[in-house]
Order: structure tokens, then C-alpha cells, then sequence
């Protein structure tokens, strides 16, 4: 199957709190995640949705990757937004109150701790913009 077709038959994935989804990721307080349509999520992600997490159409999240809404070192909380066709990855975590923009990439191994903008590469531990994409 090509990548083109890929999510032709996407259907929303079951989640049950605290257990790994058919395709191996996790969410805590699944009640605060709001899913969009053809996500795809890798395997070995942990999510907790406590204070919301939103995941737009068509994002992309790379295996082993974290997103907390919540933590638990700085007490630190904040919806976190995954807008429309991002993409993060693989190994990346991204932190409480942070938005990563339409269209933006986040490279593998990243720790996402304030806003990425639309359109734009960041990695980093932190995550810095490094370019923009041309639309």
C-alpha cells in the first residue's frame, strides 16, 4: 500500500484509559484528548491529556514520543495543541501549555518547551526554529 492511500480506511482508534491502543501508545485522562481525523501515532507514545490535549487532522507523531499536559518536576500545566498536518519526531517530548504550529516539523529527539509557529523546522533540547517552509 502506498503512503498516498495509506489512511483510506482510517477509522478513530479505540482508547481505553491507561491501556495501549492496537497500535501501542497510551493515554492517561483520555477524557482531555481530542483526536483528529487520519492521525497517526506511533508506537511506545505516551500522552497525558489531564489538562486537554488536542491533536489536530493529519498530524503525525513519531514512536516513543511523550506529551503531557501535566508535570509533575515543575508543576507546570497547559493544554498542549498539535495543529493541523504537523509532524513530530520520533523520541521528541513535548511539554505542558505548548502549541506546535500548522505545517511544522519537530525533529527527532526534541524537547518542545514553549510555541513553534506555523510552518517551520525546530529541533533541539530545547526546541529552536531553525527554518521556515515554503507553502
Amino acid at each position: 500500500m502506498s503512503d498516498k492511500n495509506r489512511f483510506d480506511n482510517w477509522k478513530h482508534p479505540e482508547i481505553i484509559e491507561g491501556q495501549p491502543t492496537k497500535y501501542n501508545w497510551v493515554v492517561q485522562n483520555k477524557d482531555g484528548l481530542k483526536l483528529g481525523y487520519k492521525t497517526d501515532i506511533g508506537a511506545f507514545c505516551y500522552i497525558n491529556a489531564k489538562h486537554e490535549v488536542i491533536i489536530e487532522d493529519n498530524v503525525q507523531i513519531g514512536s516513543h514520543c511523550s506529551i503531557y499536559s501535566v508535570s509533575t518536576i515543575d508543576d507546570k500545566t497547559g493544554k498542549v495543541h498539535l495543529k493541523e498536518n504537523c509532524k513530530i519526531g520520533t523520541h521528541s517530548t513535548v511539554m505542558p501549555g505548548v502549541s506546535v504550529g500548522k505545517n511544522s516539523i519537530i525533529g527527532a529527539h526534541s524537547l518542545v518547551m514553549s510555541d513553534i509557529p506555523n510552518n517551520v523546522v525546530a529541533f533541539g533540547v530545547p526546541a529552536k526554529v531553525v527554518r521556515k517552509i515554503d507553502e
